[in-house]
């Protein structure tokens, strides 16, 4: 019997390098995609992008960016998708604030000063008491240079110009986890709490004392809630 696929699909700036723990942890019970986000500009063309990869049926992990692309699958190809795992993302597009501070990335960018982005995104993405993480720190500084300067411009291309998801959530019929950690300093309760109303019989989860990567920063705790998860919905 063929085992159960899981798609993962990853945030700005971040490789499979993300994954690294979960891959460990379901190789043996699942075929496991990482799915390309680094060749498009365009969220749309992620999606397709992930679909070209995937098998007819399969489970959908996504964090941060990866869930913007998550979306847009289920609006496109909601038939494939088993279930859903939506960690450290939100549904809305960008406001004014958010805008304003993905052009000071480009311009940092076309400044010639790419290595600052991650430097300046640092503080947001990891709990406070991990600031200190020489290892953390470094793994998030190699993911944002093997991503690259042009790939992070696409990717924020892409963002900025995505869709509302909000509007789409009640058609999401598929079991949906949603993860964040409770020190995630770029997504907010009230964001998890509109994928929560929008998504019928979506489940919540909170990690204390984690930002926002929680598949490094708690990763037995993803790895124990995605397992629990895939099994529940089809899964080995």
């Amino acid at each position: 019997m063929d085992r159960p696929t899981v798609v993962f699909a990853s945030g700005q700036l971040l490789t499979e390098a993300i994954w690294e723990p979960q891959l460990a942890a379901l190789a043996e019970d699942y075929e496991l995609i990482v799915a390309d986000h680094r060749q498009d500009d365009t969220i749309a063309g992620m999606a397709d992008r992930l679909l070209a990869a995937a098998p007819a049926r399969f489970h959908l992990v996504a964090h941060a960016m990866g869930g913007f692309t998550a979306f847009e699958v289920m609006r496109r190809a909601p038939e494939r998708v088993i279930s859903l795992a939506l960690i450290a993302t939100l549904a809305a597009n960008d406001g004014p604030a958010q805008t304003e501070r993905r052009l000071g990335y480009i311009r940092l960018v076309e400044s010639g000063r790419f290595d600052q982005v991650a430097e300046e995104r640092i503080p947001m993405l990891v709990h406070p008491d991990r600031r200190g993480d020489e290892a953390l720190l470094g793994l998030i500084r190699q993911m944002a240079a093997d991503t690259g300067a042009e790939g992070f411009l696409g990717q924020q291309r892409a963002i900025m110009a995505r869709a509302d998801s909000r509007p789409s959530l009640g058609s999401i019929r598929v079991p949906t986890l949603v993860i964040r950690g409770d020190a995630d300093g770029i997504t907010t309760q009230a964001q998890q709490d509109e994928i929560l109303a929008g998504i019928p019989h979506a489940r919540f989860v909170e990690i204390a004392g984690c930002g926002h990567l929680p598949t490094l920063e708690a990763p037995e705790t993803v790895n124990r809630l995605l397992a629990d998860w895939l099994a529940e919905h089809g899964g080995a």
